[in-house]
C-alpha cells in the first residue's frame, strides 16, 4: 500500500534533530526513506533539497546545533513539509537582491513549492512549504502498468525477464487492452463507453500534467 493508495489512512513523519551541517545528509536520507516507503520517492528529490534549504536556514538564523523537528504530511495532492524551531523570527524573501546568501534559500523554496509559510507556535515557529504529488501520481500510474504488463507477459507464456515499461512491445499493451474488453462483455459491460471513459481520463490528466509543468 501507498499513500497514493490509501487516502482514509493518516501518514505522517516526524524527525527531531540538532541542526548541525554534519546532521543534513542523516535528514535528507531519512525523507528519501519516508517518500519511498509512500510510494513519493518521485519527488524525494524536490523534498530532500526543500528540507535542505529550511535546516540551513535554522543553522544560520537561529544557530548552530539549536533543536528542530522535520514533520513530513500528505495533504490531498500535495507533501506539507515543515521544519519547527525554538525562534519567533519570522523569515522573509529579500526583495532587492535575490543573490544575497540570507534570502537565496528562501527564494529557492518559494520557486519550486506550490506554497511556504510561517507559523507560530508556543515554543517558536514552524516554516512550512507545499510540494505536488502529482509526479508521483504519474509515476505510481506507470509503475503499476508495468507489474500489469509483467504479469500478463508471465501467464501468457512470454519471456519471464522483466524489462522496463518503455521497452514493452506495442503488442503486449494492444492485446491486454483486447483481453480485458473480452472481459468485459463478459460481465455485460459496454466497450465502447469504457474506452471512451479511460480516453477522457487520460486526456485529461495529460492535460493537468501539462499545466503543472
Amino acid at each position: 500500500m501507498t499513500l497514493l493508495e490509501q487516502p482514509e489512512h493518516r501518514l505522517r513523519y516526524v524527525l527531531s534533530f540538532d541542526a548541525e551541517p554534519a546532521q543534513l545528509r542523516t535528514v535528507r536520507q531519512a525523507v528519501r526513506g519516508a517518500l519511498g516507503q509512500w510510494g513519493a520517492a518521485a519527488v524525494a528529490e524536490e523534498a530532500e533539497l526543500a528540507v535542505t534549504e529550511l535546516a540551513t536556514n535554522v543553522i544560520k538564523h537561529v544557530g548552530e546545533g539549536a533543536t528542530a523537528t522535520l514533520v513530513l504530511e500528505p495533504v490531498d495532492d500535495r507533501l506539507r513539509v515543515e521544519l519547527h524551531d525554538t525562534s519567533q523570527a519570522v523569515p522573509a524573501v529579500t526583495s532587492a537582491d535575490c543573490d544575497l546568501e540570507c534570502g537565496r534559500g528562501l527564494h529557492l523554496l518559494s520557486a519550486m513549492c506550490v506554497e511556504w509559510g510561517t507559523l507560530l507556535t508556543a515554543s517558536g515557529k514552524a516554516v512550512w512549504c507545499e510540494l505536488s504529488l502529482e509526479p508521483a501520481r504519474y509515476c505510481m500510474r506507470i509503475q503499476r502498468a508495468a507489474s500489469v504488463l509483467d504479469e500478463y507477459r508471465r501467464v501468457v507464456g512470454a519471456a519471464s525477464t522483466a524489462v522496463p515499461a518503455h521497452a514493452v512491445p506495442e503488442e503486449s499493451v494492444t492485446d491486454v487492452i483486447a483481453d480485458l474488453l473480452h472481459w468485459l462483455v463478459a460481465q455485460g459491460g459496454d466497450p465502447d463507453e469504457v474506452l471512451d471513459r479511460a480516453q477522457m481520463h487520460f486526456e485529461a490528466e495529460a492535460e493537468a500534467e501539462a499545466e503543472a509543468a
